[in-house]
């Protein structure tokens, strides 16, 4: 690269104009189909049920020595 930058609207302006290209085979995807491509998935299957057996059995470990140090 050199030091002398242009402006990117003088640099691209061949194309910056054009309409955008669409394919004559495949039809425009909606905004919600775009949108789930992103969503995020269940890379650990269970994983939150594990979290949740997890924080039943403290919880109630933390009960049962509060009881049994009130005696």
């Amino acid at each position: 690269m050199s030091g002398n930058k242009q402006d990117a609207r003088t640099e691209y302006a061949d194309i910056i104009d054009r309409p955008r290209w669409e394919s004559p085979v495949h039809p425009h995807m909606s905004l919600y189909d775009r949108a789930a491509q992103f969503m995020p998935f269940a890379a650990l299957t269970g994983y939150d049920d594990m979290i949740a057996k997890e924080t039943e059995r403290v919880n109630t470990k933390d009960e049962y020595e509060r009881d049994r140090t009130e005696f």
